[in-house]
């Protein structure tokens, strides 16, 4: 006799990032010598007064429940960055800290999606999306782009998907997995679509911004678009741009009765964040912002590398990004051309015959491409495209 678990279940698929993670440590336990192109997270460490910073307060016995919001010196940090960076004030009741923004987003579904509700997903998406979606009850419902337009939704496909159950939108930028961002302009041009609709919640995930090297500098949803104030929920957090992954610390800032709602969720399920992670998190808002440049010259020189070298393997055809740390190459060429079916068999075959981890670009909504994390040393990606390239031959 077994033991059944919900209904829900049955729609909702584990994290194809985290299973290929998972599966890069457990072949390396095992003796194996594979290079993970799989894991989206910096390999520097944490800056040092970041890390001082904690110490400090675990010193100080900062070891206790926080507000479910986050404590009042980590709000006040990040109504700063948000008006710093982004032009948007936000009042303290309008912000909620998170173990991490995968929490923030997730909660913001749970708030705002019900049975029936649809949530319009731009892909290729995060592959968390469509199943935090799932998870509230609600229907996902896909935008398909390619490389041929450079990944980005128009306004005339958002136009087009949105009906009368249409309750969300999520708009990544710049991208997981693509890298692709949305200038000013684009935005605004999609505010105009939305600014009709205003019974739309549009989750604004900015996670990457600072990861960012186009010619045109970054521009929030909520900045682009102030007329929509009252419908964005934009979302950020420290784990990408400031190396802080395992510290798990993410923010959102929007309408009152959405945050509230948001807070209400997580105090049922973790109440607040960590209390040492916290102040951590406000050191690295309010501290020196060096590091980030440090980081970021290290992730073009990355992406410049690893885009040319992949569109020299026959098969693969890859788009320079704006930003983030990832290249998603479309490989329909090298799948025909071993006679395999789809992305999960290359990726299989990558990995047996050249002992590196990818993840195929389909968990992504994006059939025949892949996504390749160059979230690691010049070094590593060289030995990499070494393998890929004498597997395939």
């Amino acid at each position: 006799m077994s033991l059944s678990v919900s209904e829900r279940m049955g729609r909702v698929m584990p994290s194809a990032t985290s299973a290929m993670l998972g599966l890069a440590t457990e072949l390396r336990e095992a003796g194996k010598d594979v290079i993970s192109l799989g894991a989206g997270e910096p390999d520097f460490d944490t800056p040092d007064h970041i890390k001082a910073a904690a110490i400090e307060a675990i010193k100080k016995g900062q070891t206790k429940y926080t507000a479910v919001d986050g404590t009042s010196s980590l709000k006040a940090a990040i109504q700063r960055k948000f008006e710093r960076d982004n032009n948007l004030i936000y009042r303290p009741e309008q912000i909620l800290v998170s173990c991490g923004a995968k929490q923030s987003l997730f909660n913001a579904c749970m708030a705002v999606l019900g049975p029936g509700d649809q949530a319009i997903i731009p892909a290729p998406y995060w592959v968390s999306y469509p199943d935090m979606v799932r998870i509230a009850d609600g229907e996902p419902v896909i935008i398909t782009t390619g490389i041929e337009d450079g990944f980005k939704v128009t306004p005339e496909q958002l136009e087009a998907a949105i009906t009368d159950k249409t309750r969300m939108l999520f708009l990544n930028s710049p991208s997981n997995p693509t890298g692709s961002c949305y200038t000013c302009e684009e935005l605004q041009a999609l505010g105009e679509v939305l600014v009709k609709h205003p019974d739309i919640v549009v989750l604004a995930d900015d996670i990457y911004e600072h990861i960012h090297w186009a010619d045109d500098p970054f521009c929030s949803l909520a900045e682009a678009c102030p007329g929509l104030i009252g419908q964005v929920v934009t979302v950020n957090g420290v784990s990408k741009c400031y190396a802080m992954t395992g510290w798990r610390i993410g923010y959102a800032g929007g309408p009152p009765e959405i945050i509230k709602a948001m807070k209400t969720i997580q105090s049922q399920i973790t109440s607040n964040p960590s209390s040492i992670s916290q102040v951590a998190a406000a050191a690295a808002l309010d501290g020196d912002q060096s590091c980030i440049t440090e980081m970021l010259k290290a992730y073009k020189a990355r992406s410049d590398y690893v885009v040319a070298a992949l569109n020299n393997i026959p098969g693969f055809e890859c788009r320079e990004g704006e930003g983030a740390f990832y290249a998603f190459p479309k490989v329909v060429g090298a799948i025909e051309a071993q006679g395999l079916k789809n992305d999960g068999e290359l990726v299989k075959l990558l990995l047996e015959k050249g002992d590196v981890v990818m993840v195929p670009g389909t968990p992504f909504g994006a059939p025949g491409y892949l996504r390749i994390s160059f979230a690691c040393s010049i070094e590593e990606l060289e030995k990499a495209v070494s393998r890929i390239t004498s597997a395939l031959v």
